[in-house]
């Protein structure tokens, strides 16, 4: 409900996303935002007047908003101005502020410096605004007030949608803007998303681009980055920044206010979530603008070479861990780990199951791929999530059955087709058989759990693709490959 008095409005926004790109339950939202703060980038020593932050729902860009976040942890912050991007308002070209006292999430309300707007409304010569429409359906401010509610609780926010990328108004919003901050404890926000909708694969080259392009501290750069990899006419490119305007005044802002250089703090893209589709993806950054004068690019960001090898047992520990982690953080909080800090070893791709049991050893899901094209700490993350919670043969997993339940990792060995039946050997091979348009799969570990012989086992594998019990005998076609196996429990893990 909207009420005049003393002609300032009085109304608070409500949410308009939450239950979609973050949780609804306050005690939810809040875990949520602290697993990833726990696992957020180290923050550094340099004073960061400005972010540049993704906005999309946390189960993808989460990780690198509080990457971001963290660096700022430790600054005195009293009033965080967030710079959206204008998805909902065609031919709105102007910095539009919300026209009330703060916005709703289920953290409760953040309050809108009304001081700082109103000083932005005198000296804006018309570029700032007080435009309620902007704000109504707009979700690139509203997912970073829930981080600046738990990690700034005093803090005031101002919400100002930024509507276009014209460089002039921008430039202008950015200086007025830097007027008004001068001497005041705030830390500016730009809300961005990055390239829209490549391939997992041809993302980075052109993220990593535009994010270097960030901490030049020269918008016309950062504008002209955008233009030449927009020239590249890769399919599917949309944007490279959806919140570009958002970007080129906080970097304006951020110069005026004594910021001489910057950091490129973390990158991921949609396809890297455990959720995430690899043909069709978004890039996220975070960047850090500084009074330092330190330009830290992309460069810090690479990953070293993946290495040969066995796995070692710090690395199946590390699985475990992950696989455990990836359930009970989408379970208790909403969100899902992002699969880094791994090993150069775990970079290969290599096809894995993960099994869960119950307390009793009984089967509680089981799924996996024989092959695969992403890292293998990602696929072991995938296939938890399957095994718990989409197994067809089971109820999804609850939480309060977590405490009580086992993990089981196979890590497999590439598959190969032998010539028949008679080349598989029970306990020692996996097995997958195809026929007339059927197939299923064994684990190696299968036929020694259940104490089957091969053809015993061949038998059981030909009734769970749906045919006749010896119809492997004929007309079958079989690979095998073998798997490294390990528990949670040759690790005393969980660890209490």
């Amino acid at each position: 409900m909207t009420q005049r008095v003393n002609d300032t409005w009085k109304a608070v926004r409500p949410p308009a996303v939450a239950g979609q790109f973050y949780a609804d339950s306050p005690d939810i939202l809040r875990r949520g935002i602290e697993e990833y703060m726990i696992r957020a980038v180290t923050g550094h020593e340099q004073t960061a007047i400005a972010l540049i932050l993704p906005h999309a729902g946390y189960i993808y860009s989460g990780q690198i908003a509080a990457d971001g976040y963290n660096q700022v942890r430790g600054q005195k912050i009293d009033t965080v101005v967030i710079l959206g991007t204008n998805h909902t308002v065609p031919g709105f070209h102007c910095g539009g502020l919300y026209p009330g006292r703060g916005f709703q999430t289920p953290s409760g309300v953040a309050e809108i410096d009304q001081e700082i707007m109103a000083h932005l409304l005198e000296r804006g010569g018309g570029d700032f605004v007080t435009d309620e429409k902007v704000h109504t359906r707009e979700h690139s401010i509203e997912v970073q007030v829930p981080f600046v509610q738990v990690l700034f609780p005093q803090a005031k926010i101002v919400p100002v949608q930024i509507g276009g990328a014209d460089p002039n108004m921008c430039e202008r919003l950015g200086v007025t803007l830097g007027q008004v901050l001068k001497d005041r404890h705030a830390l500016i926000v730009a809300s961005t998303d990055l390239s829209h909708y490549p391939s997992a694969e041809d993302a980075p080259s052109f993220d990593l681009a535009v994010l270097d392009a960030m901490i030049t501290l020269n918008p016309l750069t950062f504008k002209e980055t955008i233009k030449a990899q927009m020239n590249r006419r890769l399919p599917n490119l949309q944007t490279c920044a959806c919140g570009e305007g958002a970007v080129m005044a906080a970097i304006t802002a951020a110069s005026f206010l004594g910021a001489r250089g910057g950091r490129v703090v973390s990158y991921a893209h949609s396809g890297d979530s455990l959720v995430g589709d690899q043909g069709r993806v978004v890039g996220y950054g975070a960047v850090a603008l500084t009074k330092e004068a330190i330009q830290i690019d992309s460069r810090s960001l690479a990953q070293p070479e993946t290495t040969d090898g066995e796995l070692q047992p710090e690395d199946k520990k590390a699985l475990l861990i992950f696989a455990r982690e990836a359930i009970t953080r989408y379970l208790t909080t909403q969100t899902l780990p992002l699969a880094r800090d791994f090993s150069p070893f775990l970079q290969q791709q290599r096809g894995v199951f993960v099994t869960i049991h119950n307390h009793k050893g009984a089967l509680r899901g089981c799924i996996g791929n024989l092959v695969s094209h992403v890292p293998l700490p990602r696929l072991v993350g995938m296939m938890s999530l399957q095994s718990g919670l989409k197994d067809p043969r089971f109820s999804p997993v609850r939480i309060d059955e977590l405490k009580n339940l086992t993990f089981e990792i196979s890590v497999l060995t590439p598959m190969k087709q032998v010539s028949g039946y008679e080349d598989i050997e029970a306990g020692r091979d996996g097995v997958v058989l195809r026929k007339d348009g059927r197939s299923a799969v064994f684990l190696p570990q299968v036929a020694a759990e259940q104490g089957w012989g091969r053809d015993e086992m061949l038998n059981h594998l030909a009734a769970k693709a749906g045919l006749p019990r010896e119809g492997w005998r004929q007309g079958a076609s079989f690979s095998t490959f073998q798997a490294v196996v390990f528990r949670e429990e040759d690790f005393g893990l969980p660890e209490k």
